[in-house]
């Protein structure tokens, strides 16, 4: 028996938003893979030089910024970041390239932005837990820094990579200031399930605000459970 239309019409207000949710932090959760484990281990790397020691320190400060800086103070910069008026914005516009603000692709880089220190933190633990005597046989064993990197030093960090990974997934899931500063609510395109809980709660409309939040917090539980897991092993390496 098929589900009346209106039944059929907020199942998909729910589920749509959910979708979107998973999406955004798969695609987030990747590029932080592909971009931000090199820049752990580049920082994590001794450095013989006094100057690119310290530079490191300020790089990783930089890094740690979203941690104690208000969401919508990071979504409110990029946002004027991503305008026509001002910075990449102004470039895009002038070459005739849609504008990445209210878009899935500013939403991307925006989660990147805040999720970078819950995957960095973690996977720059684990690399400087690596023995010196690990990175000297390395020297021996692989000429090329690249297939050093690969081979030996990122086996070694895999519990922090995992772990980066799961906190990073989660926090995207709960994202909240920065997407809704950064996309607003363009159903489909932006409107993820935390925002979508907001506007049900305004609406009045608390049994679908209920039935998405229990979602999220059933969410929650896996990741947490997950987390608490990897963390422990992480913790006994």
């Amino acid at each position: 028996m098929s589900l009346p239309m209106f039944a059929r019409l907020e199942l998909l207000s729910m589920l749509l938003p959910l979708w979107l949710s998973v999406k955004l932090a798969t695609v987030t959760v990747l590029c932080l893979l592909f971009m931000a484990t090199p820049l752990a281990y580049w920082l994590a790397k001794k450095s013989q030089s006094q100057v690119l020691s310290r530079f490191k320190v300020v790089i990783l400060g930089l890094v740690s910024l979203p941690l104690v800086l208000p969401p919508t103070v990071i979504g409110f910069y990029l946002l004027l970041f991503f305008s026509p008026n001002y910075g990449v914005g102004k470039w895009l516009a002038h070459h005739g390239i849609g504008s990445l603000a209210f878009s899935f692709n500013g939403l991307v880089i925006a989660s990147i932005i805040y999720s970078l220190p819950f995957f960095v933190q973690p996977v720059y633990a684990q690399f400087v837990r690596i023995p010196q005597s690990v990175h000297d046989a390395s020297y021996l064993l692989e000429s090329r820094a690249w297939r050093r990197f690969l081979r030996v030093s990122l086996p070694q960090a895999r519990t922090g990579i995992i772990l980066g990974s799961l906190i990073s997934f989660a926090h995207t899931i709960g994202e909240f200031g920065v997407v809704l500063m950064i996309g607003g609510s363009i159903s489909g395109e932006t409107k993820v399930i935390s925002i979508a809980i907001y506007e049900q709660v305004e609406a009045l409309n608390y049994e679908t605000a209920h039935a998405m939040s229990l979602i999220l917090v059933l969410l929650s539980v896996i990741f947490v459970v997950a987390i608490a897991s990897f963390n422990k092993n992480f913790e006994h390496q």
